[in-house]
């Protein structure tokens, strides 16, 4: 088991290696296809379905609005930054009166709780992921401030989980999640921003354009682990609701792309806010 999760990580890697510094239509059609397959893990998790296991309305119609927010999103790139947030803005608004439609005309085949589920698993997957792609396309040195995402989850999943194995003894969540200590979990959030401080002195202020002080990066780096362990938990708090062990089976020795990219989902909005915000994007 080991052996083969280890094997996946490592490939896992190297796509994203791969797909992240080429950018541009490459990493749009990746990212846009990982939506896809989160949303498909989500609503199934999530019972969002007729009376059958087939795919219903809301997960087509959700499948349909996830290209018209991707297709949105890179257009208002293309044109300019700042139409960005007002074209995530409508693609959102648009989505939701498309749930709204489905649930008012089939009505009474799907209930409430569905269609909430179905926006749910719209918000919580393909828009939260897009923020990696704003991220890496939304700034001239995106290439670079990306992983700042990938340092803040896994990076400090790894911190975490060394120090909880060397000192940990307290349970953060004992019902939810018995192997995480409170000192794991300080330890991952200390390591995160100690990573951030040391990409940001060595590569960000080294070979961009941009200037980031090392107290903003630590800041940055502490927030960004912090939302990641929250993120981690939360992924699997919806597992324990709907008794799922995994959300999928696509990635061998780990699960689906909500199992390994739980706490990146949630990380990339916050590492976007403080560069933004650091860099005067908004």
């Amino acid at each position: 088991m080991f052996r083969t999760r280890l094997l996946s990580g490592i490939v896992l890697v190297a796509i994203a290696l791969g797909v992240f510094l080429s950018g541009g239509a490459l990493l749009a059609v990746t990212i846009f296809g990982v939506s896809l397959i989160a949303y498909q893990e989500l609503t199934r998790a999530c019972k969002v379905r007729g009376n059958g296991a087939e795919a219903g309305a809301p997960v087509i119609v959700g499948g349909v609005m996830i290209l018209v927010y991707y297709a949105m999103l890179c257009l208002a790139l293309a044109r300019d930054t700042g139409m960005a947030f007002p074209a995530m803005i409508m693609a959102i608004v648009a989505a939701f009166l498309a749930f709204l439609f489905v649930y008012v005309f089939t009505f009474p085949k799907y209930h409430a709780n569905q269609i909430m589920s179905a926006m749910f698993s719209f918000l919580y997957g393909p828009v939260m992921l897009s923020f990696l792609f704003l991220l890496r396309e939304g700034f001239e040195d995106g290439m670079y401030l990306v992983w700042f995402v990938f340092l803040a989850s896994w990076g400090s999943d790894t911190c975490a989980y060394c120090v909880g194995v060397l000192i940990g003894k307290h349970k953060m969540t004992p019902k939810l999640s018995p192997k995480k200590s409170i000192e794991g979990a300080v330890g991952g959030i200390l390591g995160a921003a100690l990573l951030f401080v040391l990409y940001t002195h060595f590569v960000i202020n080294q070979y961009t354009a941009m200037t980031l002080s090392l107290s903003l990066a630590a800041a940055l780096g502490a927030a960004g682990a912090l939302v990641s362990m929250v993120g981690d938990l939360a992924a699997s708090a919806v597992k324990r609701d709907h008794e799922i062990k995994d959300y999928g089976k696509l990635i061998p020795g780990h699960g689906g792309i909500m199992d390994r990219f739980d706490s990146v989902i949630v990380a990339g909005p916050i590492v976007f806010l403080g560069i933004a915000l650091a860099v005067g994007f908004m």
